[in-house]
């Protein structure tokens, strides 16, 4: 009889408890970021006290990036929208007019002083300014970012305070480790031999921090035309610097960087990520994976 009324005691509960979990739900901060690199980073900081939606998904390419309607009502019904600035997002300004959101827009790039173009290595015009927006590059930044991030969450959502400080601090932990392991690596490649060759320039801040030269054909924005002249100054480069350095990457075009490699002799080093996370099976789910295997396939390449 006790078991029985134990049983009945729990059914009782039932309802009650699963109200409460549906209360729990309800609660969690709807958080949108424009891309993925920068949803990550807002994971770590949130966890389990927010949702978080990344308008520009794995292997996407914010620089030529539609929003949808679908896009336009996450951002409507969003707590806190977190973007990247520095001119990243050119579509985002229309977007959070046509949402009519009420949610704090958070750049979370505050801070960082940008690198300052004048209209990009070899003299495209971009739709970024002159300022390089591809700041996560460098690991510094990235710090940067998830203070920025962890001071947002906390404006928005003050109980949850001790949460977003505790998530943050221990993150912060993981890329100060990460800063460590990219400089000790990059400082075991002799110095004549860091120069490499990337689809578009979107690498600057990782060669300002960590003492690479990145040259690309295209401007910091996918969307800028390589010129022949370019092309021809950048083969010509390969051939005299010897450069062993020519990676492809996930965001853009193929065909180009393969058809230097190929004019050149020079051998393809691989995919390194720029704009973008992969999905869950690619080899940079998270922003730490995606920082790590560049470093592998710059090392094998430079060093091999």
């Amino acid at each position: 009889m006790k078991r029985y009324a134990a049983v009945a005691a729990i059914a009782a509960m039932l309802p009650i408890l699963l109200v409460a979990s549906h209360a729990s739900a309800q609660e969690k901060l709807k958080v949108v970021a424009s891309f993925s690199i920068l949803a990550d980073l807002v994971k770590n900081v949130g966890g389990d006290r927010t949702v978080v939606a990344s308008l520009v998904g794995p292997n996407g390419n914010a620089h030529i990036y539609a929003p949808s309607p679908a896009d336009a009502k996450k951002v409507a019904e969003a707590d806190v929208v977190f973007i990247n600035g520095l001119g990243f997002e050119g579509w985002i300004e229309r977007l959070v007019k046509a949402s009519a959101t009420k949610a704090p827009i958070i750049v979370a790039t505050n801070g960082i002083k940008p690198r300052e173009r004048a209209g990009g290595n070899n003299g495209h015009a971009h739709d970024h300014g002159r300022s390089d927006p591809h700041v996560w590059q460098s690991v510094a930044n990235a710090k940067t970012m998830v203070g920025n991030i962890r001071e947002a969450l906390i404006a928005v959502d003050p109980a949850g305070k001790d949460v977003y400080r505790s998530n943050a601090a221990a993150y912060l932990t993981k890329l100060d480790a990460l800063q460590r392991e990219v400089a000790d690596v990059i400082a075991r490649i002799p110095a004549d031999r860091r120069r490499v060759i990337t689809s578009h320039d979107a690498f600057g801040y990782f060669a300002d921090a960590y003492g690479v030269t990145f040259t690309a054909p295209q401007g910091v924005s996918t969307d800028a035309e390589a010129s022949a002249k370019d092309i021809a100054a950048i083969i010509r480069q390969i051939r005299q610097q010897r450069i062993s350095g020519v990676f492809l990457e996930n965001v853009t075009d193929p065909r180009l960087v393969k058809q230097i490699a190929s004019e050149t002799g020079a051998r393809v080093g691989g995919t390194l990520y720029s704009d973008a996370l992969t999905d869950e099976h690619g080899d940079a789910p998270t922003y730490i994976d995606l920082i790590r295997h560049n470093l592998k396939q710059l090392a094998s390449a430079l060093t091999g």
